[in-house]
């Protein structure tokens, strides 16, 4: 069954199982979701959410406010890796932000007291066990969230941090699981604070999931192999021998994001910039975007030609290809209402267009080629950052003190692997 070879897996792997390009793409990873979520501590969701740490008390350490209960700090902690759409992503029959994780694993972490390298252990852990199951099956096209499956690493990486057993493990990933299954209603439509607080709520799912487990609260063993289970209600077209190959190194394969939009639009971005500086936008007559399913689907529906807010705005291509092309730049200032209003004039000239050649090529590649005026255009298959076309140390770092302004924190997550307890202040 399924759930035994994840348990197996948790069960089984250690820090040394890690090869040294692993612990430094996982520190990476770390750094960059801790500066995503220091930048997004002006957000609004974050300012509405922090208020509920007033009604709890506790010692689980939470960005930005005073530590609270575990559920909430997790939450919280998870909710700021997300919100800005600015943390990593990695591509498959489903995509997935596996960095999210990390919220819920600073959270137990810091209750426990467990080191850098136990933070390591178990983000390697979660990373492979999340991934798998987006490479196993889609959710997208079910109507469910890829939080699902999220939800199924952060469980895993707990359990990997917490030293549980197998039957520990599958029940900890048992209780996460079966009575939290969310559908993808927060990713259609206008977008809402709760595109981010998704990753957010199965964080905290986890995080009581691991806790009861430890205390001896019992669950269903069966999970997603059951009569009533996972595969069976939602997942019947399931690729399981995916599973047969778990692999503490295989989190090599995700992306780190260079510009703060949804994954999708890396390239779009990059593109944009390279033809900003061929033409007006003035003489701009026409633009025709030509890219694949999956770009198109979540990122130019009906809803993206008009946004409103920041959660939609990060995933409309047409309003990023616009506001690129305008101020010749996309970082976050370009998201206001000013921005979103100034785009929609250019954004009317847009024309985006499924090419099948392109859609056939994903995942390996994520096409986009951007014509304006029949005339000059860019073609972009693999954007910096994507695992094919990494992002140098220095860009990492360049990200982090643009997000942050903070160099001497930035000093002391690289030495993760040697911190004899969770640190981020």
């Amino acid at each position: 069954m399924i759930e035994d070879k994840i348990a197996d897996f948790v069960v089984r792997s250690k820090y040394e199982d890690l090869d040294d390009d692993t612990v430094n793409e996982i520190k990476k990873r770390f750094v960059d979701a801790v500066g995503v979520a220091y930048a997004s501590m002006d957000s609004p969701a974050y300012n509405a959410i922090k208020h509920l740490a007033d009604y709890s008390q506790g010692n689980a350490l939470t960005f930005g406010i005073k530590n609270t209960e575990p559920g909430l700090s997790a939450f919280i902690n998870s909710l700021l890796i997300r919100y800005l759409d600015f943390n990593d992503t990695y591509l498959s029959l489903e995509p997935l932000h596996p960095s999210d994780m990390f919220g819920t694993i600073i959270s137990a972490a810091s209750l426990f007291k467990k080191t850098g390298r136990d933070i390591i252990k178990a983000a390697a852990v979660g990373y492979a066990v999340s991934m798998k199951f987006c490479d196993s099956t889609t959710l997208r096209k079910k109507g469910y969230d890829h939080v699902n499956f999220t939800e199924i690493g952060m469980a895993a990486a707990l359990s990997s941090l917490l030293n549980f057993d197998i039957d520990q493990t599958i029940n900890t990933i048992s209780i996460a699981l079966v009575p939290h299954i969310a559908l993808r209603e927060s990713r259609v439509g206008s977008l809402t604070m709760w595109k981010a607080g998704a990753t957010a709520e199965s964080s905290r799912n986890s995080i009581f999931a691991a806790l009861a487990t430890l205390h001896g609260f019992t669950s269903t063993k069966t999970p997603l192999s059951g009569e009533l289970g996972f595969v069976n209600i939602i997942a019947r077209d399931i690729n399981k021998n995916v599973f047969d190959d778990l692999d503490v190194n295989y989190m090599k394969k995700t992306y780190i994001k260079k510009y703060p939009v949804e994954y999708h639009a890396q390239a779009a971005v990059a593109a944009s910039l390279y033809l900003s500086n061929k033409i007006s936008v003035d003489k701009i007559k026409k633009i025709d975007v030509y890219t694949y399913e999956a770009a198109i689907s979540i990122l130019a529906d009906k809803s993206k030609w008009n946004p409103e807010n920041k959660e939609t705005a990060d995933h409309s291509l047409p309003f990023i290809i616009a506001s690129t092309m305008i101020n010749r730049s996309f970082w976050l200032e370009n998201y206001n209402i000013n921005e979103y209003r100034k785009a929609r004039d250019l954004m009317k000239k847009i024309n985006i267009i499924e090419d099948y050649k392109y859609t056939n090529e994903y995942p390996e590649k994520l096409p986009i080629k951007i014509v304006i005026n029949d005339d000059i255009e860019k073609y972009i298959d693999i954007p910096e950052g994507h695992y094919k076309r990494p992002m140098s140390l220095s860009s990492i770092e360049g990200k982090f003190i643009k997000l942050t302004n903070n160099k001497k924190l930035l000093d002391k997550l690289w030495h993760l692997d040697s911190m004899e307890a969770i640190e981020i202040e």
